[in-house]
């Protein structure tokens, strides 16, 4: 078993003999279950793609991220190809659509020798490589490491777009599906058992037939919101929106489009003092002292402290990527809150501070 590479320099090359007739007139895109044919300055070559005939003679099966998360079992063990978003950032590896509940997540992993870099619990680390082809049930998971699969490798990785907080990039993968055991401690006994403390059913990659390799500077690429930096020992914040933000976005996106509030295309400001507003229920005239502390690509985070509330607000503000596969019209993705913040040192936090 091997890594495929097809690329400029192709590692196996064979000659194929003259049938006296000419060659036949095939190129590149041609592929049979063991050979790819291609031209080269006349002279026509067969590429040894792969040692086993199934990674090729086998017909993925497509299916949606819905699907997947509806009934894992179905689809277990099988080779399917699935387009879909992935968001890598630390403790995170995984596919998601946002029509679909995010939980149970789908989370993802290289065939053949390489690796993510993910770092999560447990047991793991952030290498590049493996020493060996992938291997999943006793299933030997290869790997075809093309120009696709580079440049979904580079958009996933750091450098981030967004800084600190990983990457999202949408993109079409082949690869084998493992459902993996139900999981009798959670709500509903969600399949999983792969990945960050085995939260997960697992899609191991053999192939990424496409990327959405654009970068635009209005959009945001990252895959957490910002968090309030606690210093102070006993102190913390708790979330005033719901973790899972991704339905409220999208309901926001199309008011936006219907025109409910269609100054959220442009004012970022206005979005967090509203939200704030709403959320803890405090006079808008009150937060003109709002102010804007950090900033990056396609996102603006907002503070706002009053002289009489012991507490200190935080408002994210983004433009997220996935929306503009949802907005009405992709260039025009409106300012939606991503999330917001109470930190206090009140005691009734949910995440505190402890040393």
């Amino acid at each position: 078993m091997m890594q495929v590479y097809i690329s400029k320099n192709v590692l196996f090359l064979i000659e194929l003999p003259s049938s006296g007739r000419g060659h036949p007139t095939l190129d590149c895109k041609t592929r049979t279950a063991m050979v790819t044919i291609c031209k080269r300055t006349g002279t026509f070559l067969a590429v040894l793609a792969y040692m086993a005939t199934t990674a090729w003679s086998e017909e993925a099966a497509k299916v949606t991220v819905c699907q997947l998360k509806a009934d894992p079992p179905a689809y277990n063990h099988k080779l399917i190809e699935v387009t879909g978003f992935v968001s890598h950032a630390f403790e995170d590896f995984s596919l998601f659509d946002p029509a679909c509940s995010s939980w149970p997540p789908v989370w993802l992993e290289y065939g053949g020798k390489s690796q993510s870099g993910t770092m999560y619990c447990c047991g793991v680390s952030a290498s590049r490589s493996r020493p060996d082809e992938l291997k999943v049930e006793d299933i030997r998971i290869p790997l075809i490491v093309n120009r696709e699969f580079e440049d979904f490798d580079k958009a996933v990785q750091p450098p981030f777009r967004s800084g600190r907080h990983g990457a999202i990039v949408r993109a079409t993968l082949v690869g084998r599906f493992f459902a993996g055991r139900q999981i009798e401690m959670f709500k509903g006994h969600p399949w999983g058992g792969y990945g960050h403390m085995g939260c997960c059913t697992l899609l191991a990659i053999q192939e990424v037939k496409a990327v959405d390799s654009e970068n635009r500077a209005d959009l945001d690429y990252g895959a957490s919101p910002d968090q309030p930096e606690i210093t102070k020992r006993g102190c913390g914040y708790r979330d005033l929106l719901p973790i899972e933000r991704q339905p409220a976005l999208m309901q926001w996106q199309r008011d936006t489009d219907e025109g409910v509030h269609e100054w959220a295309l442009d004012d970022p400001r206005r979005v967090a003092s509203d939200t704030l507003s709403t959320l803890e229920n405090i006079d808008a005239t009150l937060l003109t002292t709002l102010r804007l502390t950090r900033e990056t690509q396609g996102r603006k985070v907002y503070e706002w402290r009053a002289a009489d509330r012991p507490a200190t607000y935080m408002v994210v503000v983004s433009r997220p990527f996935w929306l503009s596969f949802y907005s009405r019209n992709s260039k025009r993705v409106a300012w939606a809150p991503l999330a917001a913040y109470k930190s206090s040192c009140d005691g009734k936090n949910s995440v505190t501070r402890i040393k």
